[in-house]
């Protein structure tokens, strides 16, 4: 790998033993790969994806101690994956003794170092960190050092901002050395689709199932979407960046995508079009027999089958401004139709805090607090990480959360039936 003039002096001390193991880490990291040389991040904010004060990464807290104590601090401001607690989420005593006392008991620690190592603002905790409330949105063209799946799929595939998929720590080093290694994603070629995946649906797919699909189909590789245009318009407004949100995240965890583009969409397929698709690309063909296919595969965690929620997640990742005012719609309809006031089964919209402070300024938030409705800024996977909430019949629009939890996976349109209408699980 090509190390410039000044980085080969951080490599020998220059800045301090610590500032050369953070640069050699990054060194070690890009020779796995095949990197040519470092580049520049180019990003003003970065996003860290460990956010959750477990016991169990005391190596991370020492790690953190070192940098703080040697300044090697990062170079940017940057945001974290949501926190792990809120007290107004449902849970038994003993659910909270566990999360409190020993599962995430270092919680505050973390976050003061996390403050000390450059986090924007207190509050700066939301994996959809890149919504305009929260104010880490990369331009175009932008070099990230970032490491949460679904930020980094969304940045790369609807910013058209470039970033491999790092691992956590991988992230922070980045941001403090002030620059990555150049492979993958970073890389025209890299960014180039060695799949065409042709959507042949009767209507709009279902955004987590179609992520999912493709997800699995193509793992790490990165798709050329045909035929999604014809629903979401050639224009990137608010409901289609929802939809590819969604989209994104189910596809970067039910497989290892980090990029996608969408024809006539997302701005490197409208600028490029199907140059991007190299020689010999595979193809892909979803119709609504494929879609109910993967679903059909989706592994049931639950004892009973048949189980009465106890609770519903909606927002992994967090919901927009749009996707909240959505939300209160439905719930209020679907209440109406079921001639309730309240919701049958304890419900919890997620959210980035900056979202809710705004979000809490309209009367959409006293309509949906109406519904007996929760939103909160947790992270509901790090919620089912608990092993006593692992048995629980947690339902959830979100395929994310499916893949990493029991949670049991149902369309938007089957979760809002289900939450106001009560019984067993469909």
């Amino acid at each position: 790998m090509y190390l410039t003039p000044e980085q080969e002096a951080v490599l020998a001390g220059k800045e301090g033993e610590t500032m050369a193991k953070v640069l050699k880490t990054l060194v070690m990291y890009g020779e796995i790969f095949g990197a040519d040389k470092m580049v520049p991040v180019t990003s003003k904010d970065n996003h860290l994806v460990t956010s959750f004060g477990l016991k169990a990464l005391q190596p991370v807290y020492e790690l953190m101690e070192q940098l703080i104590e040697a300044g090697a601090v990062s170079k940017q401001g940057f945001s974290a994956d949501p926190r792990p607690l809120d007290k107004n989420v449902p849970a038994s005593a003993l659910q909270k003794l566990v999360f409190n006392k020993f599962m995430y008991s270092r919680q505050d620690y973390y976050e003061k170092q996390l403050r000390e190592l450059g986090l924007m603002e207190p509050d700066a905790f939301s994996c959809a960190c890149y919504l305009d409330e929260m104010g880490n949105k990369p331009a175009y063209g932008e070099v990230l050092s970032w490491a949460e799946s679904s930020a980094v799929v969304y940045a790369n595939s609807v910013l058209g901002a470039r970033c491999n998929r790092n691992s956590g720590i991988m992230d922070l080093m980045g941001s403090i050395a002030g620059c990555v290694p150049n492979f993958g994603l970073l890389t025209d070629e890299g960014r180039r689709a060695s799949w065409v995946v042709r959507v042949e649906t009767s209507g709009m797919p279902e955004a987590q199932l179609l992520g999912s699909a493709i997800g699995m189909k193509v793992m790490e590789d990165v798709p050329y979407v045909v035929g999604l245009d014809k629903f979401l318009g050639s224009e990137l407004t608010d409901a289609a960046c929802a939809y590819l949100k969604d989209f994104g995240a189910a596809a970067a965890s039910n497989g290892a995508v980090g990029l996608y583009h969408i024809e006539n969409l997302t701005p490197e397929a409208k600028r490029y079009g199907r140059e991007l698709i190299r020689d010999g690309a595979r193809e892909y063909v979803i119709d609504d027999s494929e879609l109910r296919r993967v679903r059909l595969g989706y592994p049931l965690m639950w004892k009973k089958s048949d189980a009465k929620p106890k609770l519903c997640f909606i927002g992994c990742p967090h919901l927009s401004m749009a996707q909240l005012r959505e939300w209160t719609l439905r719930l209020e309809s679907g209440l109406r139709a079921a001639g309730r006031r309240k919701l049958a089964v304890p419900t919890v919209l997620t959210t980035a805090p900056a979202v809710k402070r705004e979000f809490e300024k309209t009367e959409w938030s006293a309509r949906l607090a109406r519904t007996g409705a929760i939103l909160s800024c947790i992270c509901p996977l790090m919620y089912m990480n608990n092993p006593l909430c692992a048995p629980m019949p947690v339902i959830t629009s979100s395929n994310k959360l499916r893949t990493y939890s029991t949670a049991r996976y149902y369309t938007e349109a089957e979760i809002a039936d289900i939450v106001t209408k009560g019984g067993g699980a469909r």
